[in-house]
């Protein structure tokens, strides 16, 4: 190859230099625009060219008129003088076509910087705030959760990386997620499992992380990968550890999470967590509502607290110690934590309550509780009702429904009998396959449409203790599938009232805003996935901790949220406060946290008859018909 001769050398720098983009143009273009407005300057100077009737210019003067020929092609029409004309008119064409080039590029990369901009690249310098991975309709239940979090908080910020048009997003959440208040919701377009894209959102400063399921997503693998990506070495190495909460779809995943990183994320396996609470749901009307009272930021929720006052005392005394507050638990200086341990349990030095409060402000023990039990309200001691063989419908059939099959064998007494009711054909395999392992239960399955009326009136539905009604997972339509519920929902009604029987329904329901609609079905209880697993993961990512006392709540084994009769706590129809109550709760080892009205539960704007955390020196009186909410073995 002969050697390059030395025009080929300059145009191959040019060319090199051009390839920079605008950057380069616009340093091109203002060195040739400043090379001719120096000329014509030096010009006029050097030859004292100048207009009629005016003194010689010197070079500073020379060169500000031929700058403003340049930029301003008017100004040439006042000049007088033929010489001075020509020499300012060349600097005008200069200008038109190479100073306007330069303005034209200017306003061409600032409208590209806009564009990028636009396009959620920039960097997040912000540092302890919540990060979101990942973007579902969960988004739209978690800001507001997190809005009212951090309305104590100073300048908060929410910043959101997902697969998506910055401005969609903004605009979605606008629209969807409420007024934010004081917090900032920030969004970044990238991947949520690419390193360098995370890098803009500032991983390594955010107090917690969430990393979400993708709309209609059906695998973990790319949670996974970002659960990966934040737990590289760089991050490995940052000053704090990382909290991250995230949900995952297959069961199989857990084990990959707790190798991956065992001590930083807390995972919420949303099938399982659903199931536990449908079952748990069904046999005990209003259960849901008492869930979502103790998940959601707007009320009483789960605060940890360590008690110095209280050490060396008992758990049973300690649920007296607090007037603002219900004591549910302890979360021992291991870490471990306990729901409703044995009332006689010594709280130590590091070991924490965990109460239902309104803030953490509010959980203030007070030195010398002064209250008085009313004995005489307290009801006598009853002998435990043997559990009996349940009769339970399930209409519909979806992926949760052999998890449900197999909490209810861990509930209910043998022999219990379930009819199920589906179109779906897998439903036959699935039970076949988990008969054995389901000894309590005896099934049986009809294949039929659950939403037609005659398949409903043939199968008795009054006769049955209770009815879960699943949405269809083979219909990918989630309003769709709602309505079939819907329609299901409002036979049953009309058979129930038809009939004169009171039906216990829990339904799942796809979309938060078809259960304004079912209201008017009457069914005991809705349940939302979306929103509970919203509401959970927004706990979680303020309070590490409370996933624990979760997973204890929806465990079979140990104690749960129970609904049971007042009546067999207290005599109805007897003024007193909730010591009385709380002394009653202890007298069967259990806590009480709340009760629920009967004429009320089926007002909304009530809360469906629900009190969490009343005030422990307030009189009430509850009727034969009224619940207690209870932590309890059974």
């Amino acid at each position: 190859m002969n050697s390059p001769t030395l025009f080929q050398k300059l145009r191959y720098s040019f060319d090199n230099t051009m390839s920079k983009g605008t950057p380069a143009l616009i340093f091109w273009l203002g060195i040739v625009s400043l090379l001719v407005i120096s000329f014509a300057a030096l010009l006029v100077t050097f030859f004292a060219i100048v207009p009629e009737g005016s003194q010689k210019l010197d070079l500073i003067e020379a060169f500000w008129m031929s700058m403003m020929r340049a930029l301003d092609s008017g100004t040439v029409a006042g000049d007088n003088g033929w010489p001075f004309r020509l020499v300012m008119f060349a600097v005008t064409l200069g200008g038109i076509f190479i100073v306007s080039t330069l303005i034209g590029l200017l306003s061409a990369g600032i409208e590209a910087k806009v564009d990028e901009l636009r396009k959620g690249k920039s960097l997040v310098i912000e540092n302890n705030h919540t990060l979101i991975l990942g973007w579902s309709p969960k988004i739209f239940t978690i800001i507001p959760e997190l809005v009212i979090a951090n309305e104590s908080e100073k300048r908060p910020v929410v910043v959101i990386l997902a697969d998506r048009d910055k401005v969609e997003m903004e605009d979605e959440i606008s629209a969807k997620a409420g007024d934010t208040k004081n917090t900032r919701v920030v969004c970044r377009s990238g991947s949520p499992f690419d390193p360098t894209d995370l890098e803009i959102v500032n991983p390594e400063g955010a107090k917690s992380i969430i990393i979400l399921s993708e709309e209609n997503e059906k695998s973990d693998f790319n949670k996974i990968k970002s659960l990966l990506a934040l737990t590289n070495k760089s991050l490995k190495n940052a000053e704090k550890p990382l909290h991250v909460v995230m949900e995952i779809i297959e069961e199989k995943s857990a084990d990959l999470v707790k190798i991956i990183a065992p001590r930083q994320v807390e995972y919420i396996h949303t099938d399982d967590i659903i199931s536990r609470i449908m079952v748990q749901t069904c046999r005990q009307p209003g259960l849901s509502v008492v869930y979502i009272e103790l998940m959601d930021f707007d009320g009483d929720e789960m605060y940890f607290a360590e008690e110095k006052s209280l050490v060396g005392k008992s758990f049973g005394e300690a649920l007296f110690a607090y007037r603002d507050s219900s004591v549910m638990g302890i979360c021992f200086k291991s870490g471990d934590v306990k729901l409703n341990p044995p009332m006689n349990t010594e709280i130590a030095e590091g070991d924490r309550l965990i109460a239902v409060t309104r803030d953490n402000s509010t959980m203030i023990a007070e030195n010398n509780p002064r209250y008085t039990v009313n004995e005489k309200a307290l009801s006598p001691a009853g002998v435990k009702k043997q559990s009996a063989p349940e009769s339970i419908l399930i209409l519909g059939w979806n992926k949760k429904a052999w998890r449900i099959l197999r909490e209810l064998n861990n509930y209910v007494a043998k022999g219990s009998h379930v009819k199920i009711v589906s179109d779906a054909e897998e439903t036959s395999g699935f039970v076949e396959s988990m008969k054995q392992s389901l000894e309590k239960l005896e099934i049986e399955i009809v294949s039929a449409d659950t939403s037609d009326r005659t398949i409903l009136e043939s199968l008795k539905v009054e006769k049955f203790e209770h009815i879960i009604l699943l949405c269809y997972d083979n219909i990918e339509d989630t309003q769709e599938s709602d309505a079939r519920t819907l329609a299901t929902l409002i036979h049953l009604r009309d058979i129930s009232d038809r009939a004169g029987a009171d039906l216990n329904i829990v339904s799942e329901m796809n979309d938060v805003r078809n259960r304004e609609l079912a209201e008017i079905t009457k069914a005991d209880d809705f349940v939302v996935s979306d929103k509970l697993i919203s509401l959970l993961m927004s706990q979680v990512s303020e309070n590490k901790m409370l996933m624990g006392a979760f997973r204890d709540i929806f465990d079979a084994d140990g104690s749960e949220l129970y609904i049971k009769p007042a009546s067999e706590y207290v005599k109805p129809g007897i003024e007193i406060d909730f010591y009385t109550v709380l002394f009653a709760a202890r007298q069967k080892n259990e806590c009480a946290i709340g009760y629920r009205v009967s004429k009320l539960a089926a007002d909304p704007s009530k809360n469906y008859g629900v009190v969490i955390n009343p005030d422990k020196a307030l009189k009430f009186t509850l009727s034969a018909e009224d619940k207690l909410i209870v932590v309890a073995e059974d």
